[in-house]
């Protein structure tokens, strides 16, 4: 029988709500080593992840979306709202303010090759495992896929 999620996800993971400054949060990513958090509500259901990729914009900032003026007219190269998005992660100072909304995530008795091609598909580094009503139960990362593929080479 294929191994599913509930086998190799980490169980009751660290989380973080929105409220979180994100001093702490970075703390927590450092002591722990790892690269992400999921980001919950008071009930534990699932808000967004906080990722070291999500934190980069604090130390990198951002760069103003390229323009041509034309006919005394702006023209954006690119979308401004993303400017505003990434501006707001390179200002804000809670866990809310810089996370990622939306995060990917799978289900406890989904396999664990659905897990890898999610992974593989959407590119992500980490799935939050979710129970029915939305809280987050486990996280799955691409390093318990690969123990796992490493597990059953035995």
């Amino acid at each position: 029988m294929p191994k599913s999620v509930a086998d190799i996800m980490s169980p009751e993971p660290i989380a973080v709500g929105p409220a979180t400054p994100l001093q702490e949060a970075i703390q927590i990513l450092a002591e722990r080593r790892i690269s992400g958090l999921p980001v919950v509500d008071d009930v534990g259901k699932l808000l967004g992840i906080i990722s070291e990729t999500d934190l980069m914009w604090q130390e990198t900032g951002v760069t103003p979306p390229a323009y041509i003026m034309f006919l005394d007219s702006v023209i954006y190269l690119k979308n401004p709202a993303v400017y505003e998005r990434d501006l707001h992660k390179a200002l804000g100072q809670t866990v809310g303010e810089v996370m990622s909304k939306n995060p990917v995530t799978i289900t406890p008795d989904q396999t664990v090759k659905q897990a890898a091609q999610i992974m593989h598909d959407r590119n992500v580094h980490r799935l939050p495992v979710l129970d029915n009503t939305g809280k987050v139960i486990g996280i799955v990362t691409r390093g318990d896929i690969v123990r796992a593929m490493a597990a059953s080479q035995d």
